[in-house]
């Protein structure tokens, strides 16, 4: 993009990087840049805007996560020349994609082209994204604004010749100005050629076909194209409702926006023009595996493996004309392999876990034999989940206690589980391991327990209940929700924490942190149906009564 920056384009992101949607921290995006330019209230763009009754108002309305942040806009804000790599490190998937359709639409006119805030605008309503048809059904026109930034230049589409895409003869030089020239030509005289035209380069030979061969590509990529976003869309839809959760879902967004975005250098009005569904042979070949679909995990299986698919043929077709496309593309193919993770680990801890909701931890105990019996009791008052946790022990101690367990648990419903140390887990045979914030990571502790056994991780912040869920843990830990009187915390999220988690995420969740007979209820009242004890149970007169009690709480109905 060979383009500078006027001032008020400059100011216009400067008031957009006060903006944040959340869903690439750091990066300015889409609807963040139109409070910017806004925020400029005689600039063309804003008047533009205002023409369409468009202003801030209405654009928080529509992004209503759009929030103020307190942070230093980067220093591109302020250089009168934009480095490639400053944009990318700096601007979201979408503006890229929006500065690219500017630089398109408007690359009949003189460069290096002086980016002022309704050629921003005018790439914002050109490209392929949420805030692109945001615009237009808010009736931004498209043309009216490419033509009002022409005649600036002096220029019209009238003016303007008509692009030949036809093939080029054997001889590169038949009177056609080469790249160098037609950069050179003045605004008035400006020659506009097909991208078949330009893309070899300049004394080179070119094919006879290669017109023919671009048209080819871009009907590939155009069918591609529409598989993955197709594909895409019924995992969303999967996320959505299906698993019912809200974190998942709004990641899934983000990569269908970003992978729209990534799209944009292939304009929808060349892709249509080259769609021709009728002669595909592909649509003709099918299998009776295409037409059967098992169950909803079937479908979810079906359309990663299509997107995944789609991804890399766009990745390697687009290496021919739109390499720096590849690149991205190949990202998000590797963000797709994550989301797939964590959309299988969520889908089978449901189903492991469906059940489970008191989960008790315990200590060693003062002897092997007190141990079994608080153990056992517990067991048979059927506790779901019984972890063992303790600091006092040696290993060769803790390792004992573990295989009591085992035996204890093994032909029961009650699932055993270790804390902290996934070695012990597996020489014990339980049936998972829990980690902390500070001891190993979700992924480590798999590569040692395996995939079968259940990791668990602590959760303290919504953050962290995001990530846990993109790591591939079985369950969360989540709290503390009250003071505890087995473990000491610094700080504690509280309830908030609880009715985040329950809201977004649908890994299955135990609050923790001081909860008893006397305020499970509050618990329970902000969406978690799982929780986690300690003292309220083994520091009863009796536990196992204890634990029926809130058993009993648990797995009543709630209106």
């Amino acid at each position: 993009m060979d383009m500078e920056l006027t001032a008020a384009t400059r100011r216009a992101l400067y008031e957009g990087f006060r903006w944040s949607i959340g869903r690439k921290p750091g990066l300015l995006e889409a609807p963040a840049v139109l409070l910017g330019l806004l925020a400029e209230p005689e600039c063309k763009a804003a008047m533009v805007l205002a023409g369409c009754r468009i202003d801030g108002d209405e654009v928080r309305r529509r992004w209503p996560a759009l929030h103020e942040v307190d942070i230093a806009p980067p220093p591109v804000c302020a250089a009168c020349d934009w480095e490639p790599a400053d944009v990318a490190a700096h601007l979201s998937p979408e503006l890229l994609a929006s500065l690219s359709a500017a630089d398109q639409s408007l690359a009949d006119l003189p460069h290096p082209l002086l980016l002022a805030t309704e050629h921003l605008l005018l790439g914002l309503v050109s490209a392929d994204h949420e805030v692109s048809q945001w615009l237009r059904e808010k009736n931004v026109n498209i043309q009216a604004l490419r033509e009002d930034i022409l005649r600036q230049y002096g220029v019209s589409d009238s003016a303007l010749p008509v692009v030949d895409d036809s093939p080029l003869p054997d001889d590169p030089l038949d009177g056609r100005p080469t790249d160098r020239e037609a950069s050179q030509t003045g605004p008035q005289g400006r020659q506009r050629w097909s991208r078949s035209a330009t893309s070899q380069p300049a004394g080179q030979p070119r094919e006879p076909d290669a017109g023919c061969r671009e048209k080819t590509i871009l009907r590939l990529l155009d069918a591609s194209a529409n598989r993955g976003r197709e594909a895409l869309r019924v995992v969303e839809d999967y996320a959505r409702f299906v698993l019912d959760d809200a974190h998942l879902t709004g990641c899934l967004k983000v990569l269908r926006h970003d992978l729209t975005a990534a799209l944009a250098c292939l304009p929808m009005v060349d892709r249509l023009a080259m769609r021709d569904t009728r002669s595909d042979v592909g649509i003709r070949l099918t299998t009776a595996a295409e037409r059967t679909r098992r169950d909803p995990e079937d479908v979810l299986a079906a359309n990663f493996t299509r997107l995944q698919e789609a991804l890399r043929s766009l990745e390697e077709f687009s290496k021919i004309d739109y390499p720096s496309t590849s690149g991205v593309l190949e990202r998000l193919r590797y963000e797709s392999y994550s989301l797939q993770k964590a959309l299988s680990a969520t889908q089978q801890a449901v189903r492991r876990l469906s059940d489970a909701r008191l989960y008790v931890l315990i200590d060693g105990g003062s002897s092997g034999e007190a141990f079994e019996r608080l153990a056992a009791s517990l067991v048979e008052a059927e506790v779901d989940l019984l972890q063992l946790r303790d600091k006092r022990l040696d290993d060769r101690q803790l390792l004992d206690r573990a295989r009591r367990l085992h035996r204890i648990t093994r032909t029961t419903r009650t699932r055993f589980i270790v804390n902290d140390r996934p070695d012990l887990a597996v020489l014990s045979e339980a049936d998972g391991v829990h980690v902390g914030q500070e001891e190993l990571t979700v992924h480590d502790a798999r590569r040692l327990v395996g995939p079968r056994r259940l990791v668990g991780v602590s959760t303290h912040s919504i953050e962290q209940a995001r990530q846990a869920v993109l790591d591939g843990a079985d369950y969360l830990g989540v709290g503390p929700v009250f003071p505890s009187q087995t473990k000491h915390f610094g700080d504690f999220p509280g309830m908030e924490l609880a009715r985040q988690v329950a809201a977004e995420i649908r890994l299955p969740a135990f609050a923790i942190g001081g909860i008893d007979e006397t305020n499970i209820d509050e618990v329970l009242a902000t969406g978690i149906s799982r929780v986690a004890v300690s003292g309220a149970v083994v520091n009863a007169a009796s536990p196992a009564a204890a634990a029926r009690t809130l058993l009993r709480v648990l797995r009543t109905p709630r209106r």
